[in-house]
């Protein structure tokens, strides 16, 4: 498993909206495709320190993604990202 980057830009502004309560444990967020692989499965800080995103890059390869969170239970806690390297 390469390593991965992940970077926070927050905008400092704070929820106004409840949580989703059928996710009380945050979410997996997948960008692969169903049978795609290589995959790798990173941990995002959770939950979110604000309303922002997260931009995750893999070291190996270069394969970069991002995801939206609001500073709630119900923000991502990890993604699933495919790997360029086949």
């Amino acid at each position: 498993m390469s390593a991965h980057t992940v970077t926070w830009h927050g905008t400092g502004l704070v929820p106004r909206n409840p949580p989703d309560p059928a996710y009380p444990d945050g979410i997996d967020l997948s960008v692969a495709r169903r049978g795609e692989w290589p995959v790798c499965r990173v941990e995002l800080p959770y939950p979110a320190q604000s309303i922002g995103h997260w931009v995750v890059t893999c070291q190996a390869c270069g394969m970069t993604v991002g995801a939206t969170a609001a500073g709630r239970r119900d923000d991502p806690r990890s993604i699933t990202m495919p790997c360029k390297m086949r």
